[in-house]
């Protein structure tokens, strides 16, 4: 089966949808770790990946490098060490911070070694694939697809997965932007898709798995639509008044980005909790609740489910995770590579909670024989 033909209508479709958020990015490898684990049982397959039940995995930042790893058919466990080994990053500091603060050469020398010269139309790529980046000069949001009747897949195919996914992850401040050439001889200026209302991409892929100007076309519905959205873990926060009023001008330049990333994503929960029945939706705030009696829909459009890791003293005292309460506020910070170990066993914990098997609906099931698409993740005729 090609990629096209696993694409094209009818059926019901499946999507993965991953957040950025730096070092915390670890979080999600435990979400991804137990879906893996249950879909293995379902089928009885112990060799099943990601890539045989995803129709459509995309990502933001951090959270492109792992879906890309995983369309290339890396089961989660392939994917740990390199995952852990690429976040070092924020180990290596630049010498002329007044550029950035993180050299990129770590970073790209993983990145390289995992994704190799693979570009946007590698035939090892085993299912639809989408990296969320932030085209700077334009400043246009750039969800970058590898499905064959993309309108700009022609001008984008020769591009490298390894450069698109450095693309989304070259946070402004921390790393140097990158120029990718897109085509026809045009050269953007490239930096984190985290910049932007998609940090966490779950409505731009469901808008993308939707809406007529892109190419996939999928029905929307809740027996024909699966959106399964993972992020980085959350935060309760609530500083006192004076702590607000005493800020320095500068304070300002590191709280607003974070405020409005956090923004997004909780716009981008609240409205596809709006548009579905979620088993999993939360109180996003506290006046509208968690949506369960609203529908802005007269049939709800997918089934949406999301993971993420609500981190507060109370919830760590439930689960038995004492280091997450004493660690708050350092577990916050996006670039603490000294994190990685608690943030694997806080994604571990999380996900023993909240993925259950019955989330994923018999509608959803694949054929059992139905193949898997591609070939072996680790060759590609154009490295």
């Amino acid at each position: 089966m090609t990629l096209a033909e696993r694409l094209a209508p009818p059926g019901p479709k499946r999507i993965l949808a991953l957040d950025g958020g730096g070092v915390r990015g670890l979080v999600t490898l435990g979400f991804l770790e137990r879906i893996e684990r249950v879909l293995r049982e379902r089928y009885g397959r112990p060799d099943y990946r990601l890539s045989d039940y995803f129709d459509l995995i995309g990502g933001t930042s951090v959270g492109s490098s792992i879906a890309a790893g995983l369309a290339l058919g890396m089961s989660v466990a392939e994917l740990r060490e390199p995952a852990v080994d690429m976040l070092g990053v924020f180990h290596r500091k630049r010498w002329k911070r007044w550029h950035s603060v993180f050299s990129a050469k770590h970073l790209q020398a993983v990145l390289a070694r995992v994704l190799g010269d693979r570009t946007l139309d590698d035939p090892s790529i085993r299912t639809a694939l989408c990296i969320v980046a932030k085209r700077a000069d334009t400043r246009s949001t750039w969800p970058v697809t590898n499905h064959p009747h993309g309108r700009y897949f022609e001008h984008n195919r020769h591009i490298r997965i390894r450069d698109l996914v450095y693309a989304s992850a070259a946070a402004p401040f921390f790393f140097v932007p990158t120029r990718v050439e897109v085509g026809e001889g045009e050269v953007g200026a490239f930096v984190d898709g985290g910049v932007s209302m998609a940090n966490n991409p779950a409505l731009q892929l469901f808008l993308m798995a939707t809406l007529k100007g892109y190419p996939f076309h999928w029905k929307t519905g809740e027996n024909d639509l699966l959106l399964v959205s993972i992020g980085t873990g959350t935060f309760e926060r609530r500083d006192t008044v004076d702590q607000v009023m005493r800020a320095r001008a500068w304070d300002w330049t590191r709280e607003v980005p974070t405020m409005m990333i956090e923004d997004a994503s909780a716009w981008n929960q609240l409205l596809l909790q709006a548009i579905s029945r979620s088993p999993t939706s939360r109180v996003i705030d506290e006046e509208v609740g968690d949506l369960s009696g609203d529908l802005l829909t007269a049939e709800p459009a997918l089934s949406y489910l999301r993971y993420d890791a609500v981190m507060s003293a109370s919830i760590a005292a439930e689960i038995g995770l004492p280091q997450l309460a004493q660690n708050m506020a350092h577990l916050q910070n996006m670039t603490n590579f000294d994190n990685r170990e608690v943030l694997l066993e806080i994604g571990q914990r999380f996900a023993e909670l909240q993925v259950h098997a019955e989330h994923f609906a018999p509608a959803f099931d694949r054929a059992p024989t139905e193949p898997p698409t591609g070939g072996d993740p680790r060759r590609s005729d154009r490295r």
